[in-house]
């Protein structure tokens, strides 16, 4: 193999090593959003989403369990490498907070199981991410998420469109979050 040609191998290597499968993750025990989007550089190209249900008929720790089968399936279907959930604020319903906590549980064990990395997000953080505005409200991030997917239609429903929307802020944040970490190892 010729210089040049190794030269293009080596750039053809570090050109994949860039692409990145996010599973964005919008937990909740009766619907919990998925959505899956491969980042390469800068394009974004959504590769599934949706909502994983269970029946309030269901006992708590079953609904559990069929959200983390899910996830699982959703990991090894993908080949998903980072899991990015939402940090949720409860202010008034404390039993919601609670529910919300264990799927977030059981989703983090999945990716730990998986050897996926976690990342979390705050509401603030997705917004400024995905349409440049803190306080944008949800038709602005699903039209932003549409456009920025190059979907045909605005993501439905909208926990599918939030997870979407929490993959697509990992996507273009990441990087900053890689060079964040590898600076303050450094200073330590």
């Amino acid at each position: 193999m010729c210089a040049f040609e190794y030269g293009l191998a080596s750039f053809a290597l570090q050109r994949e090593k860039q692409k990145l499968i996010i599973l964005g993750i919008d937990p909740g025990i009766a619907n919990t959003g998925y959505g899956v989007v491969e980042a390469h550089a800068n394009r974004f190209i959504s590769r599934g989403f949706g909502n994983i249900k269970t029946s309030p008929k269901t006992a708590p720790e079953i609904r559990l369990k069929q959200i983390y089968n899910a996830v699982t399936d959703l990991i090894a279907k993908f080949a998903i490498e980072s899991i990015v959930l939402e940090d949720i604020f409860f202010s008034k319903n404390v039993s919601s907070a609670f529910v919300v906590g264990e799927v977030k549980g059981i989703v983090k064990l999945a990716a730990a199981n998986a050897d996926c990395s976690v990342t979390v997000y705050t509401p603030t953080q997705i917004k400024q991410a995905v349409v440049g505005y803190g306080k944008a409200t949800k038709s602005q991030m699903q039209k932003m998420t549409q456009a920025l997917l190059k979907l045909k239609e605005l993501p439905r429903p909208d926990h599918a469109a939030d997870a979407l929307a929490l993959a697509l802020c990992h996507a273009r944040s990441y990087k900053v979050l890689q060079l964040r970490g590898k600076y303050m190892q450094r200073e330590n």
